[in-house]
């Protein structure tokens, strides 16, 4: 489990030095707010970051290669062990919320509260021989909700960096961790999601992950230090509501599988491409058009994933972003998860890319970001023109629409700020 000291701070946020004193008064007030709800110490400090998805767009449910990233927003937390069963969270801006870890079965009540993900990575870590004990915990988070940026990913690698910090001496690894959270995201929460979100968040930095083995997915942290790109990354909310999509999301996974089952397969993964485009013509009719253009995104997307690791690897920045402005052609045109079908009057993902694409005016790179449909995109911005793409994006679409990121060097992480 790494620890990071008051003197490296600048690891969790690129932007410490310019902005000391927000992120200490930051970490000040989450230990005034613990001591003031909870009247103990002492206390440690935690932290767990959103993510953001680069590259392999709806390439994971398909056991494809996908490239993630963590971010300078995280969850950050104090926390201490109480004494009892019970573990006892306050995160700021919600009710107090208690968990009795005596019993760890699944409740179906739980579902979709942080309650389940509390109990369920508690399980995770009895099943490796782990006893966790209750604790008391009061955390903050500017993870941007509704972003893409997985705040639901970063609260159960928080859970799990603090149960690892407090009662397993630090052995699980952050592969491990991030493991565990998917299971208490699929298991107890009841939600079926991939592992991308939880192995950015704890792995750190950039992750190449292929998810040929979906029960042993390969990690490889790809270490590549953005901040000397001249780059930010920016999260561009594109104004359009995530609600009543649920039917446009699943349709992507559906169709997919849909031409995987064409040739008696589960997943993309495991058709041959050219025997898939060899029998082009029956799989048109089998499946439907809009299907076939999907796959035809996956098996360039997952392959495109690669090779943007690859470029990252090499030194060879230029051609990263053009990866991700192909990845972004892409999703637009094969993929389909721009717009919803049958949208005219409103196509603001679509809008949001137009606008972006001209205040770029050909420097960086930009795609959508994460599901499609709704939600954000993303762009890679030179610095020296962050100032200005900001103030048109929020000019053109919504005030405070554009928020400028950074790449986190680490992920799940203890905070030791000394005596």
């Amino acid at each position: 489990m790494v620890t990071v000291t008051k003197e490296r701070l600048h690891l969790l946020y690129p932007a410490f030095a310019e902005q000391k004193d927000f992120y200490l008064g930051r970490i000040t007030a989450v230990e005034k707010g613990f001591l003031a709800q909870f009247g103990q110490k002492p206390v440690r400090l935690f932290s767990a970051p959103g993510r953001t998805e680069i590259g392999g767009n709806h390439t994971d449910h398909q056991q494809g290669c996908v490239l993630a990233a963590s971010v300078d927003l995280d969850v950050l937390a104090a926390a201490a062990p109480n004494g009892t069963t019970v573990v006892r969270v306050l995160s700021e801006g919600y009710p107090l919320s208690e968990v009795d870890l005596s019993d760890l079965s699944v409740r179906k009540e739980e579902e979709n509260t942080s309650e389940a993900l509390v109990r369920g990575m508690a399980k995770a870590m009895e099943e490796r021989g782990k006893h966790i004990q209750g604790f008391d915990l009061y955390a903050t988070s500017n993870v941007l909700k509704g972003s893409g940026l997985s705040s639901s990913a970063a609260y159960e690698v928080l859970l799990g960096t603090v149960m690892n910090g407090l009662f397993c001496d630090g052995v699980f690894t952050d592969v491990e961790i991030a493991q565990m959270g998917q299971f208490a995201e699929n298991v107890y929460f009841g939600k079926p999601s991939g592992l991308m979100d939880q192995m950015a968040s704890s792995v750190g930095n950039i992750v190449a992950i292929d998810f040929a083995d979906k029960k042993n997915p390969q990690v490889r942290r790809v270490d590549f230090d953005f901040e000397q790109t001249g780059h930010c990354l920016c999260i561009v909310d594109s104004g359009a509501d995530h609600a009543d999509l649920t039917g446009a999301y699943s349709a992507i996974p559906k169709e997919m599988k849909d031409v995987a089952g064409f040739f008696g397969k589960e997943v993309l993964r495991e058709v041959d491409e050219e025997a898939f485009f060899a029998a082009l013509p029956q799989v048109r009719q089998a499946t439907g058009d809009r299907a076939v253009l999907r796959a035809i995104h996956f098996f360039a997307d997952s392959r495109r994933a690669q090779q943007e690791a690859e470029a990252l690897e090499q030194g060879d920045f230029d051609q990263f972003l053009q990866l991700v402005c192909q990845s972004g052609r892409s999703s637009f045109q094969y993929l389909q998860n721009i717009s919803v079908e049958g949208a005219v009057a409103h196509q603001e993902v679509a809008v949001a890319l137009a606008v972006c694409e001209k205040a770029l005016g050909g420097k960086g790179a930009f795609r959508v970001h994460g599901g499609g449909f709704a939600g954000t995109i993303m762009a890679f911005v030179p610095q020296t023109d962050v100032e200005g793409f900001q103030k048109t994006m929020e000019e053109r679409l919504a005030p405070g629409c554009c928020h400028v990121l950074h790449i986190r060097a680490v992920g799940g992480v203890e905070i030791w700020m000394g005596e």
